[in-house]
């Protein structure tokens, strides 16, 4: 049974954290690359964070030095910490696999299943 439930997102203002939580189900989760990814109003849903199953991390520009992305492997878990968030950060969030063919930033690769993500808005 192939799942996955994104969860954490919420309000909060420019400049603050939030960590947003996916829980996975499936193997096709456990033995790949898994990744963060975001959708903003009326633009294309982006890769923004990835993580290989032996830990090694990828961010898209946009993010990087401000995102920090982990898994747990055990609990089938990753997790996305997002500190100094900017109003551009506002976006529905997913996560999902990253196929070795997906380049950070617009997804190019299709994937058959997505979570229902949680959404993340960064206003004062």
């Amino acid at each position: 049974q192939v799942q996955l439930v994104e969860s954490g997102g919420g309000l909060v203002q420019p400049g603050g954290s939030l960590r947003l939580s996916c829980a996975h189900s499936g193997s096709i989760f456990s033995i790949n690359a898994m990744g963060w990814y975001r959708q903003a109003p009326g633009k294309q849903r982006e890769l923004v964070a990835a993580i290989t199953l032996g830990g090694r991390l990828d961010y898209a520009d946009s993010v990087k030095g401000r995102f920090t992305i982990s898994r747990d492997n055990n609990k089938n878990t990753v997790d996305l910490q997002m500190n100094s968030l900017k109003p551009e950060d506002t976006a529905v969030y997913y996560c999902n696999r990253r196929s070795p063919a997906q380049p950070m930033g617009t997804v190019r690769v299709l994937l058959n299943y997505w979570g229902q993500g949680t959404q993340v808005t960064v206003s004062s």
